[in-house]
Order: C-alpha cells, then sequence, then structure tokens
C-alpha cells in the first residue's frame, strides 16, 4: 500500500509554499507538489510593492526568499505535475504521469491556467485528446501524435513519446532553444482547432494542418475543473468558502485559482487559512 499523507498541496506559488508552511508548523505529514522555480509569475515580476515587509523587491527577489524560507524549515517540493485527483471517500489519489499519491486532505494551489482551450479541445477530451503525454503515450504505439508545449518541461514528455509512437510533431508556445530527439517534427504555428468525428482526426493551426491520432496540450497548469471531478467552479474560478473549504470534503483551495485580486499577499494569506482548515478537518477526522 503506498503512503497516505495528512496533506497534499498541488501548487509552489505564494498559496501552496504558505500552505505548507503551516502544516509544517503543524506537524502534518505533507508532500507538496511544483516546481523547483517555484512559479514562473513571480520571477517575471519586475517590482513588488504590495507584499507587506518587502517593499521594492523584485520578484526575483522574492522568490530567493521564498526558498530561504522553505530551507529554513526543511520542505522540499515534490517535482510532479498533477494531471487528475479523485475523492475516494476516506482519502484522495492524485495521479502524477504514471504514479499515484494519496492523502487525506488536499490543497489546490494551482494559480490560475491563463491559455484558453482552443476549439473542439474540451470536445475531444479522453477521445484523442490529452493532458499526460507520458501517461497515454503506450496507447499510440507506432502512431502519429502531436504534443503542445507551453514550457520547456513538455520537451522531456515529448522526447520520451518519440520512442513510442511512429510520428511525432511538436508545436512550442514560447520562443527558445529546443532540446529535442531527431525523429520529431518542430512546427512553429499557432494551434487553432481540434476536428474529428468519434476521435480527433486532424490539428488546425493557422497555415497548416496535421492528421494525427493524438494531441497532448502540456500546459503550466490543468484547469481545476478538469483536475478534480465534481469541483464546483464559478466564474471560472474554484468556488469557497471564507475558510477556503471547496464543495467536495477535504478538499480545500487558495490563490488565483478561487478568484481575484491576482495578488501575492493575498494569495500567501489564503493559503495559510486553507492549511488550518485542513489541519481542523483532519484532527475531526479522529474524534
Amino acid at each position: 500500500m503506498s503512503k497516505r499523507y495528512d496533506i497534499a498541496i498541488v501548487g509552489s506559488g505564494p498559496a501552496g509554499l504558505s500552505a505548507a508552511l503551516n502544516a509544517k508548523i503543524r506537524n502534518k505529514d505533507f508532500i507538496i507538489f511544483g516546481n523547483k522555480n517555484l512559479t514562473s509569475k513571480i520571477v517575471k515580476a519586475p517590482k513588488i510593492n504590495n507584499y507587506l515587509g518587502f517593499y521594492g523587491l523584485s520578484g526575483e527577489n522574492l522568490k530567493e526568499r521564498f526558498q530561504e524560507h522553505l530551507n529554513a524549515m526543511n520542505i522540499e517540493i515534490t517535482e510532479e505535475r498533477i494531471n487528475s485527483i479523485y475523492a475516494m471517500g476516506e482519502y484522495f489519489a492524485l495521479m502524477a504521469n504514471d504514479k499515484t499519491f494519496e492523502a487525506k486532505s488536499v490543497i489546490l494551489a494551482t494559480g490560475i491556467e491563463f491559455t484558453k482551450p482552443i476549439k473542439g479541445e474540451e470536445e475531444y477530451l479522453g477521445r484523442g485528446v490529452g493532458y499526460c503525454a507520458t501517461c497515454d503515450a503506450p496507447l499510440y504505439k507506432g502512431k502519429t501524435v502531436v504534443i503542445i508545449g507551453h514550457n520547456k518541461e513538455a520537451e522531456d514528455e515529448t522526447n520520451y513519446v518519440s520512442e513510442i509512437a511512429g510520428k511525432v510533431y511538436y508545436v512550442p508556445m514560447y520562443k527558445g532553444k529546443y532540446n529535442l530527439n531527431d525523429n520529431i517534427t518542430l512546427v512553429e504555428d499557432k494551434p487553432m482547432e481540434v476536428i474529428g468525428d468519434l476521435k480527433i482526426k486532424k490539428l488546425v493551426l493557422q497555415n497548416s494542418e496535421i492528421e494525427t491520432n493524438a494531441v497532448f496540450i502540456l500546459k503550466d497548469s490543468i484547469s481545476p475543473g478538469q483536475l478534480v471531478p465534481g469541483l464546483k467552479i464559478e466564474d471560472e474560478h474554484i468556488s469557497v468558502d471564507r475558510l477556503m473549504t471547496t464543495n467536495i470534503k477535504g478538499c480545500f483551495a487558495a490563490g488565483d485559482c478561487v478568484g481575484k485580486p491576482y495578488q501575492y499577499i493575498k494569495a500567501a494569506g489564503e493559503g495559510n487559512i486553507a492549511s488550518l482548515s485542513a489541519v481542523k478537518y483532519l484532527d475531526s477526522l479522529k474524534k
């Protein structure tokens, strides 16, 4: 049987990190999933003047302060991308590529997904469209696959898929040097629509079309409604109360994913509340 954590935190921005700090202080057995860069959004900020006690810092400076705090409290981030979370009654199952994690409670701190779905993406989800290339690659052995990558990490998944699929196309949504295997075709074009009947047949781009058996869209984060089946969404954000409680028992949320304003200090405060609410929930299970 796999280890079952008290709390699983999904996201390593200010909300997720704040939740992790409080879980540590309350001596809970937790795991936090995210990125070693913490969050790309912070690093890109030129100046931050509204975070109490840290006037005039750049995003890079604030990230360094966050990292110092994590190091001092011996908190490590698990670099796994969670693709789906299922409420199993007494616990949650979190799926990350070929691994499964279990936790009694979950805190969603996934940020906001700024990339809107392309036409047909949601319609063909599970019918040729997917968000985890390494999970589903074996289904497309010898077949044609298109991978739309929104970050550098997508290149590793694409290289893995190229060892299984017959033909792989990579469509990057960012600029830079691409570290791809020689048998991968790079397509620098804008995806517009997924077309098919029972299953997808082709990806239409601005200047071309690709006939394909699958399209994997590797984003920085999956929209919460797709990540957690049954989660209540309002105005494209997770619906929570003042204690950061969602409609799913044992599931909490904090930060940009629950609504505006999209500010670091607000996210950190909500992460704190979500963590305290999760602790209270865990304590209630013992009674």
